[in-house]
């Protein structure tokens, strides 16, 4: 560690920044059991409730590309400080939101401050650290970030259970004020403001289109998005089809919602231990069409058996398989750079949640009375990111990495 790091406690920072990684995900899930009640304070379909996570998910893709820069220029600690302040208002305003077009702007404003923590996080582990501790430290940030949308939901559940969907955005305001206080006054700067680092757009957007233009890059980002895609189209799907179709109440949500969270863990956990053994691209590609031969059998299911004791399986392995694909990808797509990884890894971020959105949109216009759409959605994601990884088979030598 750091000669300053040496005055205050790894585990310390480690849970800092743990908890800041986590707050992404904590938006997003907690507050999924109340929207039935959104629905019905507003007096709206359940699906159109969907509307305010499209507009969290914009709202990370656009933040996460604007605070890398700004961290280089400014330091850490600046912009993680204003994007937190930003979060505690946006709940604010999420909690006293008089109708859906006031939650889904506030919901925006709430991701643009909450990605703060979640790019601040990997950069001050690279920061603070040694280059052999680096990986053990953010293999237990994504431990963090793989539990919390098992814990949010459930946690959501009870609250919006025992009082209503709004005490959720001021319990996400003072567990924001917390982390400010922490960052204000415990975490150290980790990096020196760099004034050299460019803020001019047209700088910073030739950065990302020399990056896009790698082609391998764009195959693996683009397969991810498509892989993440199908993810956050089951999440903004989630409350219509456990708790309007197959008729949940907010705690039962919580835990079937988190099961299929323990599936995604499951899966990045393996593959792990999978990657000892085979090569990173012969995992993908396996992944990649058995993930689609699932969506398949999902749609099928649909059709002929949409009960929830088949359907429910089917969610949980297709989270289980995208376990394994995203990391991979995420890993393949990020070969071919070294002095731009940062921004590469920003861009990936960005694109999988442009995706998440667009399919989120999807789900909120058609999810309204049936299953099927859901599913089709749902393939057409998988078969969508396994034409990409096989016109990149197809087209190039690839040499097998393995990790």
């Amino acid at each position: 560690m750091t000669e300053r790091l040496r005055t205050k406690s790894k585990n310390r920072i480690v849970l800092i920044l743990g908890t800041l990684i986590a707050l992404g995900p904590f938006s997003i899930d907690m507050y999924l059991p109340g929207f039935e009640n959104v629905a019905s304070d507003f007096g709206i379909d359940i699906s159109r409730v969907g509307l305010t996570l499209t507009s969290y998910f914009i709202g990370i893709s656009l933040g996460q590309l604007a605070y890398g820069p700004l961290m280089d220029r400014f330091g850490r600690r600046k912009p993680l400080i204003i994007g937190l302040g930003i979060f505690i208002v946006s709940c604010l305003l999420c909690a006293f939101s008089w109708n859906l077009y006031a939650l889904v702007i506030s919901r925006f404003f709430l991701a643009l401050g909450g990605c703060a923590g979640m790019v601040a996080s990997k950069a001050i582990v690279r920061d603070l650290f040694k280059k052999n501790q680096v990986a053990d430290v953010l293999s237990t940030l994504m431990l963090i970030m793989g539990v919390a949308p098992i814990i949010a939901p459930t946690v959501g559940g009870v609250i919006v259970a025992a009082f209503n969907w709004q005490a959720v955005f001021f319990i996400l305001a003072v567990f924001a004020a917390l982390m400010l206080f922490n960052v204000t006054y415990i975490l150290p700067e980790s990096a020196k403001p760099n004034r050299n680092t460019s803020l001019h757009p047209k700088a910073v957007v030739r950065e990302y289109i020399s990056i896009l233009r790698n082609r391998e890059f764009f195959i693996f980002a683009t397969a991810r998005g498509f892989s993440l895609g199908a993810l956050l189209a089951y999440v903004s799907s989630a409350p219509f089809l456990f708790s309007q179709y197959f008729g949940l109440d907010e705690q039962q949500f919580g835990w079937v919602f988190g099961g299929n969270a323990a599936g995604l863990i499951l899966g990045s956990q393996i593959n792990r231990v999978v990657l000892k053994h085979f090569s990173l691209f012969s995992i993908t590609f396996s992944t990649s069409i058995m993930l689609t031969v699932l969506t398949i059998g999902g749609l099928a299911a649909a059709f002929l058996a949409p009960s929830f004791w088949v359907i429910y399986p089917i969610l949980f392995f297709m989270l289980f398989f995208i376990g394994f694909q995203n990391p991979n990808v995420t890993a393949l797509a990020l070969d071919p750079f070294t002095i731009q990884a940062g921004s590469a890894s920003a861009l990936i971020g960005s694109m999988s949640m442009f995706f998440g959105s667009v399919f989120s949109v999807l789900v909120s216009t058609f999810v309204t009375e049936s299953i099927i759409p859901l599913f089709y959605i749902l393939v057409g994601c998988a078969i969508c990111s396994l034409a990409l990884i096989i016109i990149y088979r197809q087209k190039a030598e690839f040499t097998p990495v393995h990790a």
